[in-house]
């Protein structure tokens, strides 16, 4: 949460989250849903499916944020919002 407020996003948790969606975040009309993983767990494909309906029900995008040992993460879009133009 704190990596999305140091850019400016206002951010809340879903708290002890045992849904698809773990942060929710919002900065300049944008959305963006965030399941957090950490070492070895993996999303499952209803983990996936779930966040993914989620971004497209609010056109926010969805990402899992995956936190490795020594402060890697990895993060993976599973929905892209639909950007207006």
């Amino acid at each position: 949460m704190e990596i999305l407020r140091k850019q400016g996003w206002m951010v809340s948790r879903s708290a002890a989250s045992h849904g698809a969606v773990d942060v929710f975040a919002a900065k300049d009309g944008r959305v963006l849903l965030v399941q957090v993983k950490s070492g070895r767990a993996r999303a499952s494909k209803q983990e996936l499916e779930e966040l993914s309906r989620w971004g497209e029900s609010c056109n926010g995008d969805a990402e899992v944020w995956h936190f490795r040992g020594r402060g890697t993460l990895t993060k993976r879009r599973v929905y892209a919002a639909r950007r207006g133009g």
